[in-house]
């Protein structure tokens, strides 16, 4: 297969900052930001679950304003608290989601296929979060460390059999690995990048860790498929940076690693999931996906500002949609829960205007969750036996990206005429 010209579809910026950049410049090229992508008012951080004890203490809220960088195409959030403020203890636990742990099951047999890892490989990865995917390789015999600033959740991935360190990734850490002989054959990283302030110090790390024919795969979040799909509840102040492949590239060209494959997968709304290897390894052939989707990018519109711009106003329908909807459920007397308490349902319902006068009260899998409250609005989050203990008429999915999985779990609401609710990516009642 002949190799396809990704260098010649995408030119490289130079790297103008090792540093994240200040306050108002691009954290990848440094450039000032001048040009609004969507301005969603103001929100506390997501993932911040206040108890009972503490719902009278007040909490801080920021702007959810979001740039695009005119020089590089990078959509991002200013940096309001530290990244170890905000994960050092942490309230996401991936395997409480049956589909991902699926997902992430899929990726390690793809993965042991096709790179060959066995007992003397080293697979890597950045944000292991509860060791929900590690614990497939370790399954199959191929050694794994994971990476974890959250301490409470890397305890639950140790409990797995996952050996996982506690401390933020960079550089720094990546060359103390480096020097210590473990060095990874596959680095991965499944929705981090986006988390990640010091953007370059990251990638650079990525680099620093790989062997010399190793593989670096990210999934994150397609920045098309989040303008295509109205997804604006996944912006949110732990997500700093949503990423094209345009984007993708530039940054990890910035730190000599070359992007020769790209999948794009279903999960989390639409990702793209990008193969990488260090710039001068001409053992991984270049795809022709990488161009199609680059080709697909430029014809929506990402090369220029335009593109961008279109975003806010189909967000203000959604808004205007899901408020005359709860509006009118409330004046008839229905009953409304909520299924989930992810963390872009903070975006969701903060942008909304929603509170409990609107959503009763919203049930999640994870007992770190029930018996807390939603940030800012302070929905209180139950076990999901709440819904059958109380019948609501209408459930709203707060997860939109799991609705499938979530609708089969609770069919028995259509025992009393209950009816499901999807806010994103239009408003759709069944």
């Amino acid at each position: 297969m002949p190799e396809a010209k990704t260098a010649a579809t995408v030119t490289p910026l130079p790297l103008a900052v090792k540093q994240h950049a200040a306050a108002g410049r691009c954290r990848f090229c440094g450039t000032g930001l001048r040009s609004t992508f969507v301005d969603l008012g103001m929100s506390p951080l997501c993932e911040t679950y206040p108890s009972a004890e503490e719902l009278n203490r007040g909490e801080t809220y920021y702007p959810l304003h979001v740039y695009v960088c005119e020089e590089c195409w990078l959509v991002q959030l200013d940096e309001y608290e530290s990244a170890e403020n905000i994960f050092s203890d942490y309230a996401y636990f991936s395997s409480y989601s049956d589909s991902w742990l699926k997902h992430a099951d899929q990726y390690c047999q793809q993965m042991i296929a096709r790179l060959g890892l066995d007992s003397r490989s080293l697979a890597v990865e950045v944000a292991s979060n509860d060791g929900y995917l590690l614990q497939y390789f370790v399954q199959r015999d191929v050694p794994v460390l994971g990476i974890e600033p959250a301490a409470n959740v890397a305890r639950v991935a140790v409990e797995k059999g996952v050996p996982t360190l506690v401390e933020f990734f960079g550089a720094r850490l990546a060359k103390k690995l480096a020097a210590e002989g473990r060095s990874a054959d596959l680095v991965l990283g499944n929705n981090v990048l986006a988390q990640v302030p010091d953007l370059n110090d990251f990638v650079d790390g990525l680099a620093i860790l790989l062997k010399p024919h190793g593989v670096l795969t990210l999934e994150f979040p397609h920045l098309l498929r989040l303008i295509e799909h109205n997804e604006f509840d996944t912006i949110y102040h732990e997500h700093f940076s949503y990423f094209s492949l345009l984007t993708t590239i530039r940054t990890l060209e910035a730190h000599s690693l070359r992007v020769f494959d790209v999948e794009e997968l279903q999960s989390h709304g639409g990702s793209l999931r990008v193969y990488a290897c260090r710039a001068e390894d001409k053992t991984h052939v270049a795809t022709p996906g990488v161009c199609k989707v680059l080709t697909d990018e430029k014809n929506a519109g990402l090369t220029t500002l335009a593109g961008y711009q279109r975003f806010a106003q189909q967000v203000k329908r959604t808004k205007y949609e899901l408020m005359e909807f709860l509006l009118t459920a409330v004046r008839e007397g229905k009953s409304v829960a909520g299924y989930g308490a992810p963390g872009k349902s903070a975006t969701l319902l903060h942008y909304c205007g929603i509170s409990k006068d609107l959503i009763e009260y919203t049930v999640d899998r994870s007992p770190y969750k029930q018996g807390r409250f939603l940030p800012g609005n302070h929905i209180p989050i139950y076990h999901p036996d709440r819904i059958r203990e109380t019948k609501p008429d209408y459930v709203v999915i707060l997860p939109w990206n799991l609705k499938d999985e979530i609708m089969a779990q609770l069919q028995f609401i259509r025992e009393w005429g209950g009816r499901f609710v999807v806010p994103i990516p239009k408003l759709t009642i069944s």
